[in-house]
C-alpha cells in the first residue's frame, strides 16, 4: 500500500513538472520564440499563458519589443559641400518587427543588431551630409537631413528583422580646431564692433563737453554782461544822489571828497607820505571841515 502511495506521489510531481515545463508566460512588453529542435518552430506576440511541449523537444526565447535607442558610439568628423568639417552626434528609435529575421541575422542579443547598425547609420549621414553646406546642416534643411536618413535606413533595416521609428540630430557642431578657429572670429569681430562703439561713445562725449562749454561760456558771458549793466544802472543812480547831495550843500561834498582822499591815500598804517602841512591837501583837518572864508 504504501510503495503504491509513493508511486502515485512519484507521478503527480513528474506530472506537475512537465506541466511547469510545458507551461509560460509571454509579457506584452515582449516576443516569445518557441524553437523546436534548434529551430524555429512559432513566433507569439499575443501576451497570456502559453504551452509548449517539454524540454528537449522545445524551448523558448523571448525578444524585448519595446521601442530601443542607438545612439552615436563615436563622433567622426563629415565633410560637408563646401569641405567644411562637422562633427554630428545621432540618436535612432528602433524595435523588432520581425523575430524570424532578427534571430537568423543577429541572434537574441540585442547588441549584436547595434554594433551592426552603428556604421549603416553612418554611412547614411556621411551621404546625406556631403550633399549639402554647413548652413542646410545647422537650420535650413536639418529636418530633411533626419527623414532622408530615416528613409535610407528603412529598407536596409528589413534585413535586421527591424523598423526605424525615428531619426534624430542631437548636436552639430565643428571639430575642436575649425570651433576654436570660429570663436577668435567671432571674438576679433566683438573687439572690432566694441571699439567702433567705444569710438563713437568718445566722439559723442567730446561732442557733448564742447556743447557744455559753449552754453558754459555764454551764459557767463550774459550773466557778466546783465551784471555790468545792473552796475552801470546803479552807478548812475549813485552819482545822480551824490550829485543831488552834493548840490545842497557844497562844504559838505568837499568834506567828503576831502575823507574819500584821505581814506585812499592812508589805507594801511605803513602807508608814509612826506608833504607840507599847510598845503591844500590837509585844509580839512586844519579847519575841522568848515571852508568858508576865515576859517
Amino acid at each position: 500500500m504504501m510503495n503504491r502511495l509513493g508511486a502515485i506521489g512519484t507521478g503527480v510531481v513528474v506530472l506537475l513538472m512537465l506541466l511547469g515545463s510545458s507551461l509560460f508566460i509571454v509579457d506584452q512588453r515582449q516576443v516569445a520564440v518557441v524553437y523546436a529542435l534548434g529551430e524555429i518552430k512559432s513566433v507569439i506576440t499575443e501576451p497570456g499563458l502559453k504551452w509548449k511541449l517539454p524540454p528537449p523537444f522545445q524551448n523558448v526565447v523571448f525578444l524585448d519589443r519595446r521601442v530601443q535607442t542607438l545612439d552615436s558610439p563615436e563622433t567622426r568628423p563629415i565633410f560637408t559641400a563646401e569641405k567644411k568639417s562637422l562633427v554630428i552626434d545621432w540618436l535612432v528609435k528602433w524595435r523588432i518587427s520581425e523575430p524570424r529575421q532578427f534571430i537568423r541575422n543577429n541572434g537574441t542579443d540585442l547588441r549584436n543588431v547595434e554594433n551592426r547598425l552603428s556604421p549603416v547609420v553612418q554611412a547614411a549621414f556621411n551621404e546625406e551630409i556631403t550633399r549639402r553646406d554647413v548652413r542646410g546642416v545647422l537650420s535650413k534643411e536639418r529636418e530633411r537631413v533626419m527623414n532622408d536618413v530615416r528613409s535610407r535606413l528603412a529598407d536596409e533595416a528589413k534585413a535586421f528583422g527591424i523598423e526605424i521609428v525615428d531619426v534624430r540630430i542631437k548636436r552639430v557642431d565643428f571639430v575642436a580646431d575649425i570651433t576654436d578657429s570660429v570663436y577668435r572670429r567671432m571674438e576679433s569681430e566683438r573687439k572690432q564692433v566694441a571699439n567702433e562703439l567705444r569710438s563713437q561713445g568718445m566722439a559723442e562725449g567730446e561732442k557733448i563737453r564742447a556743447d557744455a562749454d559753449r552754453q558754459r561760456e555764454v551764459i557767463i558771458a550774459e550773466a557778466y554782461r546783465d551784471a555790468q549793466k545792473i552796475k552801470g544802472e546803479g552807478d548812475a543812480k549813485a552819482s545822480a544822489l551824490y550829485a543831488a547831495a552834493f548840490g545842497r550843500d557844497p562844504q559838505f561834498a568837499q568834506f567828503y571828497r576831502s575823507l574819500e582822499a584821505y581814506r585812499a591815500s592812508f589805507r594801511n598804517r605803513s602807508d608814509v607820505m612826506v608833504v607840507d602841512p599847510s598845503s591844500e591837501f590837509f585844509r580839512t583837518m586844519r579847519t575841522g571841515g568848515a571852508s568858508g572864508p576865515g576859517r
